[in-house]
């Protein structure tokens, strides 16, 4: 009976556990790119902030969440400057051909690119070379993406 009660448990605590994938062309948690911050406020409020689901969008079949009407309108108009590099993923991971989940809240922006990453070191590797490791990253998502 005790196996049972805590089979049971661990049932309930892996239901209650967020779910991430790749959807579209995206990195998404519970259904949102980005961890469901706002693209658009890296560029124009120099931070990450969180989006709210009524200013969501839908970008290359993943949900992107925005902080307001404007930031939204923003993506809409050119998704391609405000939407993170490499499907939300660690940037510099995929530099060297590693898909990792990235953290929102460590991120750059380099040659008018939103980057996020697992980790500051990461980052501080990242900004050290960004045309070099852009590159190799951008050749490597080619083949990774659909991984």
């Amino acid at each position: 009976m005790l196996n049972r009660f805590f089979g049971l448990i661990a049932i309930a605590a892996v239901s209650l556990m967020s779910t991430a994938a790749l959807a579209g062309d995206f990195f998404e948690t519970d259904g949102v790119a980005l961890h469901g911050y706002d693209p658009v406020a890296y560029f124009v409020a120099a931070a990450p902030q969180k989006g709210q689901a009524q200013y969501s969008y839908e970008y290359k079949g993943s949900k992107f969440y925005f902080a307001n009407e404007a930031n939204r309108r923003a993506f809409m108009e050119s998704p391609e400057k405000y939407a993170p590099q490499f499907g939300g993923l660690c940037a510099n991971n995929m530099s060297n051909g590693v898909r990792r989940e990235s953290d929102p809240a460590i991120w750059i922006i380099a040659n008018d690119r939103l980057y996020v990453f697992a980790g500051a070191a990461g980052r501080d590797r990242f900004r050290l070379e960004p045309e070099t490791l852009g590159a190799r990253a951008a050749n490597n998502w080619r083949e990774l993406r659909n991984q």
